[in-house]
């Protein structure tokens, strides 16, 4: 990508004309998709390039909504954290394909994450590039937050997760609040079987995606040493990254 900039090439990456889908797909065995719209791509090639700024152009203003009295949604023109009632307020896929604004406020969640800034503005309006360029307010404006290290973004956003394993509340807390390593024990079962250094969803007791995690050993290997096996680490700190905190 570097080098076709270099020679001065606009590159055009578009999730619906792959050459290989073999990475972009859910497979049968269960493997979740990486990528699933141009939103999400997009925010990842930014990650990648390691860009200061993604601009996601769609048909309205910006991020819309409704304030407290107000009958219309209005215009949020800056976003300093993408909370849980944002992400309630955007809207479902569009009619027109995979995304919408709530893939857009991911993207832009992942830009923020990235150390970056993020913008949605509406790409009908042939001003708003040069609004942006010439640094003039438009659309909604993505404050950057901390920037996270590239093998916790790819744990976060990238990786294919193949396995999933539901944990108990003191392996939750051990892993949020104490930033330790997940023991054998503290997994109470396994809902989608996984091999050694694949990338797992660790889930609570509720079955909500908390982290992500590389195995150390497979699915299959958790009871194969008898008392001891307790005691081993499924995920050490350093292969965990805490969703909560990504977003």
């Amino acid at each position: 990508m570097e080098k076709l900039l270099g020679f001065g090439v606009l590159p055009i990456v578009n999730e619906n004309d792959t050459v290989s889908t073999a990475e972009l797909e859910i497979l049968s065995g269960g493997r979740q998709a990486a990528f699933s719209d141009n939103d999400r791509l997009a925010a990842l090639v930014m990650s990648g390039m390691e860009a200061d700024a993604l601009v996601l152009l769609t048909n309205v203003e910006g991020f819309l909504r409704k304030k407290a009295g107000g009958r219309q949604p209005e215009l949020e023109s800056f976003v300093e954290r993408v909370t849980p009632e944002i992400k309630a307020e955007a809207a479902g896929p569009s009619q027109s394909g995979r995304g919408g604004m709530t893939t857009k406020i991911e993207a832009a969640e992942i830009a923020m994450n990235c150390g970056g800034v993020a913008l949605i503005g509406n790409g009908a309006n042939a001003q708003t590039l040069e609004k942006v360029f010439a640094g003039e307010r438009a659309g909604t404006v993505f404050a950057p937050a901390a920037r996270m290290r590239g093998k916790r973004r790819w744990l976060a956003y990238a990786a294919g997760v193949r396995g999933r394993v539901v944990v108990d509340a003191g392996a939750q807390r051990a892993i949020t609040a104490g930033k330790a390593s997940l023991l054998n024990s503290g997994v109470v079962r396994v809902e989608r079987e996984f091999a050694q250094m694949d990338v797992v969803s660790i889930r609570d007791i509720e079955g909500r995606e908390f982290a992500r995690g590389i195995a150390a050993f497979g699915s299959e290997e958790r009871n194969e040493q008898g008392k001891r096996a307790a005691a081993r680490v499924l995920f050490t700190r350093e292969n965990i990254v805490l969703l909560e905190a990504a977003g």
